[in-house]
């Protein structure tokens, strides 16, 4: 096949806000820590702040720009950690406020910014605020920051509305009052110990707006915002007959759901991006608002809101060329249309690792649901699809995400025994449901070491599998064909050649290959059929050892070759 390096218009990013133009945020690769499981400096088999900060040179060498913390915080971990009992503190499972001024001491020296998960849809059901609401009753203030309703029915039995918990079962508890009495019913989205807050309550708003400041005051440089979506409910709190989490399905598009992307919520951010630049032009939010389609998701960066609004349907998009390109199309189209980047993932602690995901021979996974042990895989075309797919993401114009073990190809881990689970999902669904559990186990440092190097004891809070020897950072750092030289390679070129601040053009390919130009590379990836013929062009960097034969490239391979210009030459 010959390939007609002949860009299209329709594929270039439109022009951006002049004043973000070189802002960090537009182009970093930022990436994501599970603290329970990045690395234990105590060896009580949970990861911690120190363990992260002594590992930090790691990801300084691997050359991302920027660190996600999930969530620190006091928690009783019934979600792990996403149900926050004292917003401005540390656990002590993870160490201190010392710990955590360390942390980003450490980061900052490293040249690396700092970027802490922010949960304010719903606190923990031992959070203080919401003891005082149990005991405070019906009609009161307290209650009044929490989504408390009536029941219905003849003696309020019955639950508010409809709505469903994203774990499963009802989205409403019903709580005893204190004269022993069956009472009112407080939402919940998500586990039934994660109170929704009531973000018409001023309260509310004031009390984020501390909670800003303190870690703005510790030198953070941003906010990851959880489930920033769901804050706002629509009024009246109407029944629902769609999808928990909001997704689309016949009958019930996904925008009509009254507990998602109401307008109100826009304005709460707009509030926060006021005051995060009261602290310097640098701090920035980034959106978990898992709404489609992606015009609905530009609405959370467009000016004076947001800065990155993370990708849901490139993360979920499948393994094909021409679902791809759409997505990416999408995308241009819709961020840029409000003068912002776009920002990719390919996986994060709530989905199937890629290399597991892509081993499913194109079979959809419920985001948060996980798979079986048993289930039909081929674990070698997942490996060489997920590093093919990292080159492809790595070489598009915008921010990129990485979560921790991604660049060390690890897979999901399916086995784990049922008694030691600890995902709500599972939980909740009785095992029905395998939950995320997989994607969270300790990661592997060092081949030789106890726990792999995650601590110097070999405890570990979920158990890790004797394959973990061969992922080992240790043993990649060695190897130029592994994952982890993949990734540094290409984020090392990604920043010398400017992709992540680039802009893209397709070229005609066959329908099974993807090809774009960025600036100087040539990025194609062939999915299936026919080797692609290269036609001598110079390789810069390619996803397998056998990605490239007799100068061409064969199935699930991605490859960077240097592009030609109009005269033929090569070059920008």
């Amino acid at each position: 096949m010959t390939i007609e390096v002949a860009p299209r218009t329709e594929g270039t990013a439109p022009d951006e806000r002049p004043t973000d133009q070189a802002r960090w945020w537009r182009d970093a690769v930022v990436y994501q820590v599970y603290p329970r499981a990045f690395a234990d400096a105590d060896g009580d088999g949970t990861g911690d702040l120190r363990g992260i900060t002594g590992r930090l040179p790691a990801l300084a060498e691997l050359g991302v720009d920027a660190v996600w913390l999930s969530p620190f915080y006091p928690s009783p971990q019934r979600d792990g950690g996403y149900d926050v009992s004292d917003y401005c503190d540390v656990d002590p499972m993870f160490g201190t406020l010392d710990d955590f001024d360390g942390l980003v001491a450490r980061a900052h020296g490293l040249g690396l910014r700092v970027i802490v998960d922010l949960v304010p849809n719903h606190a923990s059901s031992e959070h203080p605020l919401f003891a005082a609401a149990l005991a405070a009753g019906p009609g009161s203030a307290e209650r009044a920051r929490f989504v408390f309703r009536d029941g219905r029915g003849e003696t309020g039995e019955l639950p508010p509305n409809n709505w469903q918990s994203h774990f499963g079962g009802p989205a409403w508890t019903r709580v005893t009052e204190s004269d022993g009495r069956p009472g009112q019913w407080y939402l919940h989205l998500f586990d039934p110990t994660q109170p929704d807050f009531d973000w018409d309550n001023e309260e509310v708003l004031a009390l984020f707006d501390d909670v800003l400041d303190f870690w703005l005051g510790r030198g953070v440089d941003g906010f990851r915002v959880d489930v920033a979506h769901a804050l706002v409910k629509a009024p009246g709190l109407p029944d629902w007959g769609g999808r928990a989490d909001g997704a689309s399905i016949p009958g019930f598009p996904g925008e009509d759901a009254p507990m998602f992307d109401q307008p109100g919520v826009h304005r709460i951010f707009e509030r926060w991006r006021e005051r995060l630049e009261s602290w310097g032009p640098d701090r920035i939010l980034c959106a978990e608002a898992n709404v489609a389609p992606l015009s609905r998701a530009a609405k959370w960066v467009r000016p004076r809101e947001m800065h990155q609004a993370f990708n849901f349907p490139y993360l979920h998009a499948p393994w094909d060329a021409s679902a791809l390109r759409a997505v990416i199309d999408e995308s241009l189209a819709a961020f840029g249309g409000v003068g912002a980047a776009s920002t990719w993932v390919l996986s994060n602690h709530d989905v199937v690792r890629p290399a597991t995901r892509f081993a499913l021979l194109d079979r959809p996974v419920e985001m948060g649901h996980g798979i079986a042990e048993g289930t039909g895989l081929d674990p070698a075309l997942g490996e060489r699809r997920a590093r093919a797919a990292a080159l492809l993401m790595l070489a598009l114009p915008g921010a990129a995400y990485v979560y921790q073990g991604e660049e060390l190809g690890l897979p999901e881990v399916l086995d784990i025994p049922a008694d030691q689970r600890r995902d709500p999902y599972f939980l909740r669904s009785g095992g029905a449901v395998v939950g995320r559990d997989g994607c969270r186990v300790p990661l592997p440092w060092e081949a030789d070491a106890p726990a792999y190097g995650f601590n110097a004891t070999g405890q570990s809070w979920l158990p890790q599998p004797p394959q973990w020897a061969s992922y080992a950072r240790d043993v990649q750092r060695q190897d130029p064909a592994s994952t982890l030289s993949l990734y540094t390679a290409a984020l090392q070129l990604r920043k010398s050649l400017g992709l992540g601040a680039g802009s893209l053009a397709w070229v005609r390919t066959d329908d099974a290959v993807l090809g774009l130009v960025n600036g100087e590379v040539l990025v194609l990836t062939c999915f299936a059929g026919a080797p692609v013929p290269l036609d001598g062009q110079e390789v810069l960097l390619a996803s397998a050892p056998d990605a490239v034969v007799d100068g061409r490239l064969t199935a699930d391979a991605t490859v960077w070759v240097r592009a030609r210009r109009a005269d033929g030459s090569e070059g920008a």
